[in-house]
């Protein structure tokens, strides 16, 4: 990656809505070469994806929790099928896997600590392996941001 590379993707990280020409005009390309690169930056996997970010509370989700859960056994086949599980529920919107006390973190969305307290009691002790889930409510949120410290 080049010094234009690397002013492609601070300008798209802060502008991801620029069309190509601007972002051309912004870094000192002309439309096609530029073009290329954010072409070659994608298939590299530098750039990931684009995502445009909603307010939770405009939809009514106005609980967000930190949950960190504790397996059985740190083995393969329990790990993955936990992980794979995670992937199916929209209520939890990132997942880590830890060291430290707790095995993962979950960041969980809900329209109400009721909903939680569900999706707790129906899903998240039932996932592969959890021996048990403490859960975190978010008094506010401080920062948010996606972008990468460039």
């Amino acid at each position: 990656m080049d010094a234009t590379d690397l002013k492609i993707v601070r300008f798209l990280q802060a502008h991801p809505e620029i069309s190509m020409s601007d972002l051309a005009e912004k870094v000192g390309l002309s439309q096609t070469p530029c073009w290329r690169r954010v072409k070659k930056l994608e298939g590299d996997g530098v750039i990931s994806g684009r995502a445009v970010i909603l307010d939770p509370k405009s939809f009514g989700i106005v609980v967000d929790v930190v949950a960190h859960l504790r397996v059985a056994r740190q083995e393969e086949e329990t790990l993955e099928a936990l992980e794979a599980a995670v992937q199916t529920h929209p209520e939890i919107v990132e997942c880590f896997s830890m060291s430290g006390e707790s095995d993962y973190m979950l960041r969980v969305m809900s329209s109400s600590i009721e909903d939680y307290e569900k999706f707790l009691k129906k899903t998240l002790v039932h996932l592969p392996g959890v021996t048990g889930v403490n859960s975190s409510f978010v008094l506010k949120r401080v920062k948010l941001t996606t972008d990468l410290p460039l």
